[in-house]
């Protein structure tokens, strides 16, 4: 990457965020690459905590150097993350990005919305999702796994966290990760 790219990361919650192990990710990885002089915004998620409206942060339009943008969200359980990542993918897709970097499976359903505006899509595999007991035989389950296919067959490049994800995408997808 060159040190005019202008990234959008979609698919976690709020930044910053110890909501969850993407949320870390995402902060991370956004302000290193701040550090390394590109300009990244973070599409967060509207909404509460996942733990209760008592750890509610305050909402930043930056953090270390991280552009935020806020995401019109349904707060609803099984709602939020659908809304917040088609609403990030949507804006992402219209805004001033070289680069849309989308974060776990459930979010990749939408990740044809900016590959379709010429945007160049990214994927992080952070595990597969589907196959967790938490969702074993539900729709989210099915929804998860549908995310992953559409993120197998539209985005650029993706990037997975261990040698069996690895594997796994090269033989039920025919897809090199990284």
């Amino acid at each position: 990457m060159d040190a005019t790219m202008r990234i959008a990361m979609v698919g976690h919650k709020r930044v910053p965020s110890r909501e969850g192990g993407i949320e870390v990710v995402v902060e991370e990885l956004a302000a290193r690459m701040v550090i390394h002089g590109h300009t990244v915004t973070c599409y967060n998620r509207s909404g509460h905590h996942v733990s209760g409206r008592e750890y509610d942060a305050e909402h930043l339009d930056e953090y270390r150097g991280i552009r935020l943008k806020h995401l019109p969200t349904i707060d609803r359980k099984g709602l939020a993350a659908v809304t917040s990542s088609f609403f990030g993918c949507l804006a992402a897709a219209f805004g001033p990005y070289n680069v849309v970097h989308v974060h776990a499976e459930g979010p990749a359903m939408f990740s044809w919305i900016p590959r379709l505006t010429g945007k160049r899509v990214i994927l992080t595999i952070h595990g597969l999702d589907w196959a967790r007991d938490k969702w074993k035989g539900s729709f989210g389950s099915w929804y998860i796994r549908m995310g992953e296919k559409t993120g197998a067959r539209c985005v650029h490049e993706i990037i997975v966290l261990n040698h069996s994800t690895q594997k796994y995408f090269l033989d039920t997808y025919g897809r090199t990760t990284h």
